[in-house]
């Protein structure tokens, strides 16, 4: 028999999302009436409103729609079947985010290079919940998940949350007057695919390439055999981490590589089967589903890095993993996602897959209405692929989320450049910008004021740096080369790191990168190479 209870990401402290109905939910046995009530102060906080919902419980699950209200604090939430009664205090009504993505959203707080600054002066009207990493549903997980709390800002509570997803809140209450509520809703390691049903990934032949690996790594094992399968990568892997840890000790700072030289191949990501939070779907159904349909304003994205084996996939993955959340929620919400930043680590050559990734990123961003792009082409990190800087990722997603979403903010104050090809005429390339506002500065390198990362090709197809020229009015750059007499296309920072970023916005958006020699955002090979990405 199904026990009566609300979802685990109902608790004290939680935020309510203002001026929308609010979802509340949970389970009960079929035919169970549930009440809903919110209590809410109003006037001099002596006298109170209530606002009241029901619902009934089918398939084992309920959910009542309070109606919509405007921004509150102090509220009580009541929810009660045939008596049984569950009380929640301290609620806020105010905005509230999904923080979704790999371990550049997970990054926390404590470990980003402003952290302390911000765990320690820091007052904000930030709340923050975090779905549980399990990737299996048992009694365990149910158990630990009536566990998870909503949290208020402190200095030790805070130390975990997403770094980049804090920064966002923090700007985004400051600048609305609200309390922002933010759900953690990432892993590091995972692909985008892990966030969408299979049901969706069949869809696409491309899409579908990773459950057929899936089912190829479970054929003919039971669920037992996997559970133990997956129960031995467990413990091989923490005795591998154990090891490192020492070494690290040892040898801090040591290569990677070096490091499974010494103690052979991490085993991690373990094995692909029903175990495995990896696995297609697997976090679709054990964390996006566990707070779906929580009633959220929107949501924010950064992924990408663990699909950087199949580039030419990922435009079709992440378009259908977007329409998934929206029809999970039933609603057309904002998705505000980061672009993948400029990485690569030193023992590898510039595969330019991270480049392709980009191109899909832009590419979505273009196609897909109330979605919302953040270029931080010049926030990453040589030899790290988890850059300690979230300031940038953090303020560009609330610059891109306070232009779409709240049109609170100007195009130009909000968007990175974006460059096109005006015309090519007499040997030059003239390059124009979407959203350079007053015009283009040149951040100097040194004493180097010369503009880095265009190149140039002819109808060959073979690229060379190009001198690259700021126009008078700083609105255009003139593009030439000495082995191109004809040229046809142009890229700028093609290049999974580079190195050479100087030319901005006058509100320090770095330009976007690009190209004109594809047409269709597919990469031409994908690559054999997977990036390791867990914290």
């Amino acid at each position: 028999m199904v026990k009566f209870r609300t979802a685990a990401v109902f608790s004290d402290n939680c935020v309510l999302q203002r001026n929308k109905k609010i979802a509340v939910f949970g389970e009960a046995e079929d035919g169970k009436n549930i009440k809903v009530s919110l209590l809410v102060p109003v006037g001099n906080a002596q006298d109170t409103i209530e606002l009241k919902a029901e619902g009934t419980s089918e398939n084992g699950r309920w959910c009542a729609y309070l109606p919509e209200l405007d921004a509150h604090e102090d509220c009580t939430l009541r929810v009660e079947c045939e008596g049984e009664v569950r009380e929640f205090k301290n609620i806020a009504i105010g905005d509230v985010w999904l923080l979704g993505g790999q371990s550049n959203m997970e990054f926390e707080l404590q470990n980003c290079t402003t952290g302390k600054q911000h765990l320690e002066n820091d007052n904000p009207n930030v709340r923050f919940y975090y779905t549980q990493k399990k990737g299996y549903i048992d009694e365990d997980f149910l158990a630990s998940e009536a566990q998870m709390v909503w949290k208020k800002f402190d200095t030790e509570s805070a130390k975990c949350w997403s770094a980049a997803g804090y920064i966002f809140g923090k700007k985004l209450s400051e600048a609305l007057g609200v309390t922002v509520g933010l759900i953690g809703c990432n892993w590091g390691g995972t692909s985008a695919s892990t966030w969408m049903s299979p049901e969706a990934l069949k869809e696409d032949a491309g899409t579908a390439s990773y459950l057929d690996e899936f089912n190829k790594n479970i054929a003919g094992k039971s669920i037992d055999e996997q559970k133990a399968e997956y129960d031995a990568y467990l413990k091989e892997v923490d005795v591998w981490n154990q090891k490192y840890s020492k070494l690290w000790e040892e040898k801090p700072g040591i290569d990677w590589a070096e490091a499974e030289k010494t103690l052979g191949k991490n085993p991690w990501p373990g094995p692909l089967n029903s175990y495995n939070p990896f696995r297609p779907g697997g976090l679709h159904e054990c964390m996006i589903m566990r707070v779906c349909p929580y009633t959220v304003k929107g949501f924010t994205f950064y992924q990408g890095e663990s699909d950087d084996h199949k580039p030419s996939v990922y435009y079709t993955l992440f378009k259908r993993m977007i329409k998934q959340w929206r029809d999970d929620w039933g609603e057309e919400l904002p998705f505000i996602f980061v672009q993948l930043p400029g990485h690569r680590y030193e023992n590898d050559p510039d595969y330019k897959h991270w480049c392709v990734i980009r191109e899909a990123q832009q590419r979505v961003a273009d196609t897909v209405e109330g979605t919302g792009m953040a270029c931080i082409i010049d926030a990453g990190e040589f030899n790290d692929i988890h850059p300690k800087d979230k300031e940038p990722v953090g303020d560009r997603m609330f610059r891109v989320t306070m232009e779409k979403v709240y049109h609170m903010m100007d195009e130009n104050e909000a968007e990175s450049p974006e460059p096109f090809v005006k015309c090519f005429e007499n040997g030059t390339a003239v390059v124009d910008f979407r959203y350079a506002g007053e015009g283009l500065v040149i951040r100097a390198h040194g004493n180097d004021k010369t503009i880095g990362g265009f190149e140039l090709a002819g109808e060959d197809k073979k690229f060379y740096p190009a001198k690259a020229v700021l126009s008078l009015d700083t609105k255009e750059v003139y593009l030439s080369a000495p082995e191109v007499e004809n040229p046809a296309y142009v890229r700028y920072l093609w290049s999974n790191y580079p190195e050479k970023i100087n030319l901005y916005s006058r509100f320090s958006l770095p330009v976007r990168p690009f190209r004109t020699d594809s047409d269709d955002g597919e990469a031409v090979h994908d690559t054999k190479i997977q990036q390791i990405m867990e914290l």
